[in-house]
């Protein structure tokens, strides 16, 4: 799995168990394999890509506010594919 791919996958573990739309997103991840976050973007609805909008802004805030930098770097990778 792409390093990106796997920091958003980790990232969408916290929110598993309070949203089905999440665990869709997880679940379509997993089982596809996807070799970068640009394929993973390409298959997503405009129903994900709000919800992971709104998760990674969220979570990119927090990287970068706890000095995590890296993580907020591949998350921005992500969340530059979204559009």
């Amino acid at each position: 799995m792409d390093q990106n791919l796997a920091y958003l996958h980790e990232v969408l573990s916290n929110y598993l168990e309070e949203n089905d739309a999440i665990r869709h997103i997880d679940q379509k991840l997993r089982a596809n394999r996807y070799p970068s976050e640009e394929a993973f973007a390409k298959d997503l609805q405009q129903e994900d890509i709000q919800m992971l909008t709104q998760i990674l802004q969220k979570e990119m805030h927090h990287a970068n506010e706890s000095g995590d930098h890296e993580r907020g770097y591949q998350l921005n990778e992500v969340y530059e594919q979204l559009y």
